[in-house]
C-alpha cells in the first residue's frame, strides 16, 4: 500500500499493491493496522457505504458537523468517478480549498478525507458503484452541504451539460459562505 498527502492536510491518496495474473487480479483493500501506520491516524471504521449512479450525476458537497462528523474512505468498484474533497476546517490553511482526484475500478485508488471535510463526486462513466467506509454513524440532523457550483469553490465537475444530473435536495443547497459549517 501506497500513502501521499495531499496539499489538504489529513487527506489522502491511497494506491493498494496489485498483484496481477493470466487468472486476474488480487489487491487487500483495507488494513486497518497499515491503513493507521502509513496515514498517522487512529481510525475505526463503523460503516460502510455504498451507491450506484449513472453517467452525469453528480452527488454535490456534503458533510457531517460536530460530534456526527465523519472521516472517510472512498472508492470505486466499478466505473469512474471524479471525486472531491473540501476543506471545512475553519482553522485549516487550506480551508475552502478543495483536491480533485479520478478514482476507478482500473486504478483501484482511494481518498481518505479526514473530518471536518466536505465531499461530492460526479460520474464520468454510464455507471459507477461508489464505495465508503465511515468512521462515525450518520445523523440527519448533522448533515449538511453545499450546492456543487458554487462560485467560490469553483469546482469543474468535469460533467457535460447534456449529461448533468443532480438530484432536487443537491439543487437548494446553499453556497458556500452561507453554509452551516
Amino acid at each position: 500500500m501506497q500513502v501521499k498527502e495531499t496539499y489538504l492536510k489529513g487527506c489522502f491518496v491511497i494506491e493498494p499493491k496489485k498483484f496481477e495474473d493470466d487468472r486476474g487480479y488480487f489487491f487487500e483493500s483495507f488494513n486497518e493496522e497499515k491503513f493507521n501506520e502509513l496515514t498517522e491516524t487512529e481510525t475505526k471504521f463503523v460503516q460502510d457505504n455504498q451507491s450506484y449512479s449513472t453517467r452525469g450525476v453528480i452527488r454535490a458537497i456534503h458533510y457531517q458537523k460536530g460530534i456526527y462528523a465523519q472521516a472517510k474512505l472512498v472508492r470505486v468498484l466499478k466505473g469512474t468517478v471524479l471525486d472531491i474533497a473540501v476543506d471545512l476546517r475553519r482553522d485549516s490553511s487550506t480551508f475552502g480549498k478543495h483536491y480533485a482526484i479520478e478514482l476507478s475500478e482500473k486504478n483501484n485508488k482511494q481518498l481518505y478525507i479526514p473530518r471536518g471535510f466536505g465531499h461530492g463526486f460526479s460520474v464520468l462513466s454510464d455507471t459507477a458503484v461508489f464505495f465508503y467506509k465511515c468512521d462515525n454513524f450518520y445523523n440527519a440532523a448533522s448533515e449538511g452541504g453545499i450546492i456543487y457550483n458554487d462560485e467560490e469553490l469553483n469546482i469543474d465537475w468535469k460533467v457535460e451539460d447534456k449529461y448533468l444530473k443532480v438530484s432536487s435536495k443537491d439543487l437548494i443547497l446553499p453556497k458556500f459562505n452561507n453554509a452551516k459549517l
